[in-house]
């Protein structure tokens, strides 16, 4: 079983120092990531429904019968005001004469200008209101609607099931990237930012998806659709009526340019601001201690103030966009209402034609506005997209080998083979470091802080790859070897405990979730876990929260003492594993370790000197280089870093109050 663990502290390109892995006072100026173009994270956004074509597709048909629906309804309707115009006009007329004979008349009385007018109604002289054919007609527009009701219910039901299934296989895609990322991914990367990643992001792209894929596809439809009936009643009514498209696609084209570098600002300060509040909060303790809540609430403020500069702004320039759609379609209404009136006027066309017309131009400009104001939730989404993509593009680990080496029951023998190692190109750490460790063997490591004792450990579980060299466990590389196979043989025990919401019980277990009761019974005595969780009231059964906070930070050292006692590893990693215990469990558990390391291979990385007398092979590195080995004897007899080490911990403060 295995924890993972940052790099050497010091010795890392980005060395995390607090709870929130930069200190609970810094980096939260980290520079920004650059942002994709949004034509293409756009279109690798729209690439990702891909899998969802056939619904796509069906979702297309069902928009496309109830968009004809809908827009056939005006027809109808304008249909229907023709019935009651020309019955109410042919019920005025005398009974018997013709259309014609009624027209003629008109014009020797000097009406030619009214003639005109009604040469393109229907008149039937005598007669009133058609109710029979106006039922028919409204019947129809209210089946239409229905129906167009039905279908539109229908596709918003697949295509809230196709956005559902693709934000899914993002969210999906993203875990699994997670676990494929190399640990200097995530110790160059604040937690908040790459939690806002990973939910805030997602998110957003899911809520983008659902308000706009339904509502482009039904507004671009309903543009065709309104516009072949519009030429159907007139041609030059229509030609006015596309003098909005242009207009309409400069003023979006505009607005959106601005928008959009806004919106990627936005994304990028909610990052860093969750960055920020994640850090503070898991460092509280020490912003309350060294008295910076006003420097901290600074930072805060300035931050906040970015984020809601960069929010506002987006959504102002957005905004501006429905407005401005509505205005060019005020503009279009006018002009249809005057030309379509001299169309009447001059019989061209009947008042039910520029009645639907009417209707036809809001239903035209309206699917354009939505569009020009689904923009900003559509900029809003792409940057988000980017966001994730950064992530899923980053690079990864190395991948397993195909074949790995078959391991049997292992030993625990470990060497290393001329290793070298940096994490940044030009500062070196490790160089031609050879040392061999044979099962059973204890070997301490100890030296000063960004020496490389925890980079040595962190090779050895391939949280890095070597640069040169090789390290083999039972002479088999352990580049031969999957990451799970080399992990499951290897416990690790660090200082920075980690717990997670459970029961003790599960806690203990996490490395051997099949253990038996009386496994875990066992592991618990022998790290002295027992004794205090007889304590509590509800046993193995208490539940811990998300921080354990309701165990203490000695306790918590022993319940993940105990979790690597059950996994029972043939290489045992133990870094700083009991600075957190009192000095009576610290013995106790010296003994516990002892029994524990029978048979297996021990690394132990310590400060505490007086913790790793007993092991059979210390090893003092300075600046990635061993420089000393030997026992603790013969290292005090040699008089050299060792010896220096020892007497600055057990000689005593030196004091000049004499």
């Amino acid at each position: 079983m295995s924890e993972t663990k940052t790099p050497a502290r010091g010795a890392g390109p980005t060395p995390r120092r607090g709870p929130g892995g930069r200190g609970p006072f810094g980096g939260a100026g980290m520079p920004a990531e650059k942002a994709m173009n949004f034509g293409p994270s756009a279109k690798r956004l729209i690439g990702r429904l891909r899998p969802e074509a056939i619904a796509l597709v069906f979702v297309f048909v069902l928009t496309v019968v109830s968009v004809t629906f809908t827009v056939l309804g005006p027809k109808l309707l304008g249909t229907g005001t023709n019935i009651i115009v020309a019955g109410f006009i042919s019920k005025s007329l005398p009974a018997g004469a013709t259309k014609h004979e009624v027209l003629e008349g008109m014009r020797q009385h000097g009406q030619g200008q009214m003639a005109d007018m009604l040469s393109g109604v229907d008149l039937n002289p005598g007669h009133g209101i058609d109710f029979t054919a106006l039922s028919h007609v409204l019947m129809l527009v209210l089946v239409l609607y229905i129906a167009a009701s039905i279908f539109s219910w229908l596709q918003a039901y697949i295509l809230n099931g196709v956005t559902m299934r693709t934000v899914y296989r993002l969210r999906k895609e993203v875990e699994e990237k997670v676990h494929r990322l190399p640990l200097k991914y995530f110790d160059t990367m604040p937690r908040g930012e790459l939690l806002s990643r990973v939910t805030n992001d997602i998110d957003n792209i899911q809520q983008s998806l659902q308000q706009t894929m339904s509502q482009v596809i039904t507004s671009l439809l309903t543009v065709v659709g309104v516009l072949v009936l519009m030429f159907v009643i007139s041609p030059l009514l229509a030609v006015i009526a596309l003098v909005s498209i242009p207009l309409t696609l400069i003023v979006t084209m505009v607005i959106a340019k601005r928008s959009q570098r806004m919106f990627v600002a936005q994304w990028k300060n909610t990052g860093m601001l969750n960055a920020q509040i994640e850090e503070t909060y898991s460092g509280h303790a020490i912003v309350k201690v060294f008295g910076r809540q006003r420097e901290v609430n600074a930072r805060f403020d300035a931050k906040n103030e970015e984020l809601y500069r960069a929010s506002f702004g987006a959504q102002f320039v957005s905004g501006i966009i429905m407005p401005s759609m509505t205005f060019v379609g005020n503009l279009v209404y006018v002009a249809i209402a005057v030309v379509g009136g001299l169309q009447v006027a001059a019989g061209v066309i009947q008042i039910g034609d520029v009645q639907a017309f009417i209707q036809y131009s809001r239903q035209f400009t309206q699917p354009l506005a939505q569009l020009g104001s689904m923009a900003n939730l559509l900029q809003s989404g792409v940057a988000s997209a980017e966001r994730v993509f950064e992530l899923l593009d980053a690079d990864e680990q190395s991948s397993d080998p195909s074949t790995p080496v078959p391991m049997g029951e292992t030993k625990g023998r470990l060497e290393f083979n001329d290793v070298s190692f940096r994490y940044v190109a030009e500062k070196p750490l490790i160089d031609d470091l050879s040392l061999v460790a044979e099962p059973g063997q204890t070997v301490a490591i100890v030296g000063p802080t960004g020496a490389g004792k925890t980079t040595l450990v962190n090779l050895i579980m391939r949280f890095y790859e070597v640069d040169s060299g090789r390290i083999t466990l039972d002479g088999a590389d352990i580049t031969s070897l999957t990451r799970q196979e080399l992990r499951s043989r290897i416990g690790m025990v660090l200082q920075d405990t980690w717990l997670f919401a459970g029961t003790i019980r599960e806690n203990i277990a996490y490395g051997r979730p099949d253990a038996t009761e009386d496994e875990i019974l066992d592991a618990a005595r022998a790290s002295y876990v027992d004794r205090f969780v007889r304590s509590l009231p509800d046993g193995y059964d208490t539940v811990l929260d998300d921080d354990a906070s309701n165990v203490s930070a000695g306790e918590k050292q022993l319940l993940t003492i105990a979790r690597a006692f059950l996994a029972r590893p043939s290489v045992l990693i133990l870094d700083e594993a009991t600075s957190s215990v009192d000095t009576r469990t610290e013995l106790l558990v010296q003994k516990a370790m002892s029994a524990l390391r029978t048979g297996r291979t021990s690394f132990v990385i310590a400060h505490r000197l007086s913790t790793i007398r007993d092991a059979d092979l210390i090893l003092v590195m300075e600046a990635g280089h061993i420089v000393e080995q030997g026992t603790h004897a013969q290292l005090l007899a040699a008089g050299g870093a060792y010896y220096s080490l020892y007497n600055a911990q057990f000689a005593g403060a030196v004091t000049d109050d004499v």
